[in-house]
């Protein structure tokens, strides 16, 4: 059985990303505004005051970790900057009752 080559970041490799709380540093991929790939490394498993926060239970799913939102909030920052880029053209979605997505007319 040939296998076959992983050819997922092809069009765009992992960038790093430091979160703005507590200084973790991830790389990151976003393959459209609403996908986001994180690949952590232990010295950012370590630093992330939200994952340090959360305690193993017991249980099937006791290691798992939903993610940090502080991290979610960097990377997002910094997509919108332009120094993590998007590979989806698509716009940047807006929710016009959302306060933090205001829409200006001119």
């Amino acid at each position: 059985m040939a296998v076959r080559p992983d050819n997922r970041l092809a069009d765009g490799p992992m960038t790093p990303v430091v979160c703005t709380t507590c200084g973790a540093g991830v790389e990151a991929r976003k393959s459209s505004w609403e996908q986001t790939s994180v690949q952590w490394h232990d010295d950012a498993v370590q630093r992330c005051l939200e994952r340090r926060a959360s305690s193993p239970g017991s249980g099937p799913n006791s290691a798992a970790f939903p993610g940090c939102q502080a991290l979610r909030e960097s990377i997002r920052a910094a997509a919108v900057r332009g120094e993590l880029p998007v590979q989806d053209d698509d716009p940047l979605p807006t929710n016009p009752e959302n306060p933090e997505h205001e829409v200006t007319h001119a």
